[in-house]
């Protein structure tokens, strides 16, 4: 249990320090703005700087920005999620102050493509293992359930406003390159797991009591039971079937194979579902 919560811990880490160098080191110094909440710090960091007599840094604003949204979840997503969060947001807040900004490239479109490709892969770990960035994918999570619309179309929403106002604010050519930079992070993070909100899963295992008890006992998620038999070996066994989101695919994986490592799962992108789904 503590070694699986440490490594989950150590990807975090990892992960902030990855979004962290993505900032400092090709995005901020090429005025490309980032998705979500930490695009917008990079605009208000931007504005602040260009139309007040003072400055704050990108990371500050990213941890402020986050402090209400983190309050909000914690009563309403889940203590271990939220916490987890919140810890990828204030790590990467901190190592976006320690490490100093620095120009790799003069390159505007190589700092858009790095910056994006960089940034993705630590979101990616992150919600691999259990956890997100923070920010707009909470609050987007927190929409869907009230309003019953795709997660996505609210981070659509808003990397919209984000594109919308550095064209207008910085002009077109920083927009067209935010998008550059959001099109390759979103390629990325969908290679290294997967975007859409809820995932079916199917298992197969000879340990299917042992097994829904273990999941229930830690996911509120409705199970199927259907008989399954092996077609090589004859083998009476069960299938599990099971629909869940995705923030709750690490939770999974890490019960199936602590109850029965020899188990076949069939995870797979589930686009729609009719009928009750527990959405909290």
């Amino acid at each position: 249990m503590y070694s699986g919560e440490m490594k989950k811990i150590i990807i975090v880490v990892v992960g902030a320090l990855l979004n962290a160098v993505a900032m400092n080191f090709f995005l901020i110094p090429a005025n490309v703005y980032a998705s979500g909440f930490t695009g917008v710090a990079q605009l208000l960091s931007r504005m602040i700087g260009s139309f007040a007599p003072f400055d704050v840094s990108t990371g500050i604003l990213l941890f402020l920005l986050n402090i209400p949204v983190t309050i909000i979840a914690w009563r309403k997503v889940g203590k271990s999620f939220t916490f987890y969060s919140f810890l990828s947001v204030a790590l990467m807040s901190f190592f976006m102050e320690i490490i100093p900004i620095t120009r790799w490239s003069p390159d505007i479109l190589l700092n858009a493509v790095f910056g994006g490709v960089i940034a993705a892969v630590g979101v990616g770990i992150t919600l691999k293992y259990g956890a997100s960035t923070g920010g707009m994918d909470i609050i987007a999570m927190l929409l869907s359930r009230k309003k019953d619309k795709p997660v996505g179309t609210y981070l659509f929403l808003l990397n919209g406003v984000i594109i919308v106002t550095a064209g207008a604010v910085y002009g077109p050519e920083k927009a067209l390159y935010t998008l550059v930079t959001l099109y390759t992070s979103t390629r990325v993070v969908d290679a290294i797991h997967t975007r859409h909100e809820k995932l079916t899963a199917m298992i197969i295992t000879k340990k299917s009591e042992e097994l829904k008890q273990a999941i229930h006992a830690k996911l509120v998620r409705g199970i199927t039971r259907v008989p399954a038999k092996g077609a090589f070996t004859n083998e009476n066994k069960e299938m599990l079937l099971i629909v869940i989101t995705r923030y709750e695919l690490y939770d999974l994986e890490k019960i199936i194979k602590e109850v029965d490592p020899h188990a076949f799962t069939n995870i797979i992108e589930t686009s729609g579902i009719v009928g009750t789904f527990r959405r909290e």
